[in-house]
């Protein structure tokens, strides 16, 4: 049995290699410890620019996975990264193409990186090795390796929303970037949604419709133990000891525009506004970690947020109670996990999501005989699944307000039964059922 060579723009660092802090590296835990892995990507370091610049590949195993890794220049960075990456691409697939900011010699720089990972990558391979490169960091890649000759099967999976073709076309050459993707014998994607909306821009563009969907998980058994055991956690201690008995209320979302952020605080404050009696009377704790903080938008979503959380508790709070606690530093996931279970009410309100796993996350953490209540909304790609959480339309503050109160008064009848009916798909669509049928399906590939 051949490799698993997984590729993704940022390799997990050291530290994180044995018990993995959250993202890609938690999701591909249980498929990395079947055999042989390669795992490949960028190290997280810039380097001065040089002539001819051509990095070295670092090698580090650790148990069964080889982590490989390549440094980027400053350059790179910028216009891979930074610019292309994350300042046309994210935006555009979170359906918010005004905020683009294209140029040219981004997008080269973008396709020259692509191209430097394939040639990095290829003497690393070995015959029955099977290639899975994850997300819009690395649309090209796959072509890049069938111009180099791989013949191994490639799969792609994205783990962000893709446009519809009305706004993918805003991109200059998409139809150059969705025909590259014929390079891979499986894609991937989150939700109907964007595999709909894949699969119409290849019939647009000439190419073989071929996205699928493989939704995401978590492991929900992990995430549930480390939520009970955690309850002993100094630190969640000292949470519980200052809620005093008050209804909790916790949102948990990296700081970025489609989160949805600056409508949830609006829906907060109206909360507090229309119902008056839970003034003084619930804690709500946002924790908002700061990312692509040299970023423009993100240094302007800050000012908005920190605006508005400053608005409120100065207009609502009191000597002894504060609306909003408003962190901007990450919590450890252990501890996230404790805090879930502590809450009555968990807001997960994205403008547009590829899945959001806080919301599975949120739901594992619960006690099945005293549960919180989830209110999510209706662009998380984890809604269709979840329709028995409090469903708000995000853009509407009324909503989220109307949906807090109904939260925090909901009968215990109601609570347990909501969550009884979220249990089983949680259970069900996990991290490991995710990368096990994706494997299968490019495992099928090689043999088509």
């Amino acid at each position: 049995m051949g490799r698993l060579v997984v590729v993704s723009n940022r390799v997990p660092a050291p530290r994180d290699r044995l018990q993995p802090a959250g993202g890609l590296a938690v999701a591909l835990r249980a498929a990395l410890k079947e055999g042989s892995c390669l795992w490949f990507g960028w190290s997280g370091q810039q380097v001065s620019e040089k002539e001819g610049h051509d990095p070295e590949v670092s090698l580090d195993k650790v148990e069964n996975v080889t982590y490989a890794t390549i440094d980027l220049t400053h350059a790179e960075y910028d216009g891979f990264y930074q610019k292309y990456s994350n300042g046309i691409l994210w935006p555009l697939c979170h359906y918010r193409a005004g905020l683009m900011d294209y140029d040219r010699k981004d997008r080269v720089i973008y396709q020259n990186v692509n191209e430097l990972f394939a040639r990095k990558l290829l003497p690393l391979l070995q015959p029955g090795d099977q290639i899975w490169i994850h997300d819009y960091h690395l649309f090209p890649l796959g072509q890049a390796l069938r111009d180099l000759g791989v013949t191994a099967p490639i799969g792609f999976f994205l783990h962000i929303p893709f446009p519809p073709w009305s706004l993918m076309r805003a991109l200059p050459e998409a139809d150059a970037l969705l025909r590259a993707m014929q390079a891979y014998d499986v894609i991937g994607l989150q939700t109907e949604d964007d595999a709909r909306n894949m699969n119409d821009g290849f019939s647009i563009v000439g190419v073989k419709a071929r996205a699928e969907v493989f939704p995401i998980g978590i492991d929900p058994d992990s995430f549930a133990k480390q939520a009970e055991e955690g309850l002993s956690n100094p630190d969640v201690q000292r949470l519980k000891e200052s809620l005093r008995g008050k209804p909790f209320i916790i949102g948990v979302d990296r700081l970025d525009y489609s989160k949805g952020l600056p409508e949830r605080l609006k829906g907060y404050e109206i909360f507090l506004e229309r119902y008056p009696e839970h003034r003084g009377k619930v804690v709500y704790l946002q924790v908002t970690p700061v990312s692509r903080g040299n970023v423009p938008e993100y240094r302007a979503l800050r000012r908005e947020l920190d605006e508005a959380a400053g608005r409120i508790n100065g207009t609502y709070g009191d000597f002894d109670w504060t609306p909003i606690r408003y962190l901007t530093h990450p919590v450890p996931r252990a501890l996230l996990a404790s805090f879930y279970r502590l809450a009555d009410a968990a807001l997960v309100t994205p403008l547009r999501d590829g899945m959001n796993l806080v919301a599975k996350e949120y739901v594992a953490a619960q006690d099945k005989a005293n549960p919180g209540v989830l209110i999510l909304s209706h662009f998380a790609g984890a809604a269709p699944d979840m329709e028995a959480a409090l469903m708000v339309n995000p853009h509407d503050a009324d909503d989220i307000a109307d949906a807090l109160h109904k939260a925090l008064t909901m009968p215990d009848g109601e609570r347990r039964a909501r969550w009884d009916h979220l249990e089983p798909d949680v259970w069900r669509v996990t991290a490991l059922t995710w990368a096990r049928d994706f494997i299968q399906a490019l495992g099928k590939a090689r043999l088509a």
